[in-house]
């Protein structure tokens, strides 16, 4: 075979191939009671699908217009992290100490959003053009809507210390069907009455051309409903592979000492790591309205979409998930939303803004690393 067709068929579809096989290595390990390699091998094959679902997401973007684009890229997102969360979930019974994870999982998800993929994209941006611009209006609307969820999932935090577990969780429901009413609000906000809060008219002033090896691209050629129809697959193929990661990582997690703070951080980049890449291309391109469309919506969906149904998920199994937050979980959260605030009101970024998003993350993870 040609080679350069070789490389070229291996470039667009690696994040399959790998996928695929680190699966069927993942099945096999776990048949043949192998724990430590099917969850690396279902690591792998969790993060390798989760590229190649933001890669036909972004084929699927590109024919829409924000923030339609973004949003599919965000909803794909968090479709995985939903998946991941609720199979690590499953092993509450067994293993109650997972309901920790999970908790740090949420958070650490959006920190992870608003701190390491808008910060790195910032910065790389910043280095690129000095300062960058996006709509305002956006970030505005972003950061009210944040404060607001954030307080929401106070909420059961709260009552857990004056009126007891069993309130909290009563409060856990109530709250995640708030969440829900509110991103429908929000949504229509989005995409009806205010579209124009989340467009910027100015063009990125180094676009880089259309790849030229994606012309024999598969995804490319199909329809919207095609390639939604792959993605749909594809996030069937990564619950089947979470089920593998979830039940035998756990224990493995336990016996190496792993703090359930890493453990969340740990699913965080897994589900985060395909669309960081696409906003740091973004930035590179100088479409900062784009990387901030995906941050912090990205953010907003995570919490108004993920906590629903995490805790509707958990009601129907009979799993007890109050959400109650650690001191370090509401603190970190609170200062992110501040810090964006501050970093992205004037509608300007620069790389100073970026690096203080990654130092504030890096904080927060190592106490997060030496938590129990």
């Amino acid at each position: 075979m040609d080679p350069v067709k070789i490389a070229t068929f291996w470039e667009n579809y690696w994040d399959f191939l790998v996928g695929v096989v680190a699966l069927i290595g993942a099945v096999g390990a776990h048949l043949l009671h192998l724990p430590l390699l099917s969850t690396l091998l279902a690591g792998v094959s969790i993060g390798a699908l989760a590229l190649a679902v933001s890669e036909i997401a972004e084929v699927i973007s590109d024919r829409l217009k924000e923030p339609y684009g973004s949003l599919i890229l965000t909803f794909s997102a968090v479709g995985v992290e939903i998946i991941i969360l609720f199979m690590i979930l499953q092993e509450a019974p067994a293993h109650p100490e997972v309901l920790e994870s999970v908790r740090n999982g949420i958070i650490a998800t959006v920190l992870v959003d608003l701190n390491v993929l808008l910060g790195l994209a910032v910065l790389v941006g910043g280095l690129n053009y000095t300062e960058q611009e996006h709509n305002e209006d956006t970030s505005e609307s972003y950061t009210t809507i944040l404060f607001v969820a954030a307080a929401m999932l106070l909420v059961p935090t709260v009552l857990e210390k004056s009126a007891g577990e069993r309130s909290a969780l009563s409060a856990t429901l109530i709250i995640g069907a708030l969440l829900f009413l509110y991103y429908l609000v929000i949504f229509r906000f989005q995409t009806k009455t205010h579209i124009h809060f989340f467009r910027f008219n100015k063009k990125g002033r180094s676009r880089v051309p259309e790849e030229e090896h994606r012309e024999e691209y598969l995804f490319e050629k199909l329809s919207v409903w095609a390639n939604g129809g792959v993605l749909g697959g594809l996030l069937l193929a990564i619950g089947g592979v979470s089920e593998i990661f979830s039940s035998d990582g756990v224990p493995i997690f336990q016996q190496i000492g792993l703090s359930q703070g890493l453990v969340g951080l740990l699913i965080a980049f897994i589900t985060v790591a395909p669309e960081l890449i696409t906003a740091v291309k973004a930035a590179k391109n100088d479409e900062m309205q784009r990387v901030v469309n995906i941050a912090m919506g990205a953010s907003t969906v995570s919490i108004m979409l993920t906590v629903p149904a995490i805790v509707f998920l958990a009601l129907l199994f009979n799993i007890h998930f109050p959400l109650v937050f650690n001191p370090l979980q509401v603190g970190a959260l609170l200062l992110t939303v501040i810090l964006v605030w501050k970093t992205t009101e004037d509608g300007e970024t620069n790389y100073l803004e970026g690096v203080s998003h990654l130092v504030l993350f890096l904080s927060y993870a190592i106490v997060a690393a030496y938590s129990v």
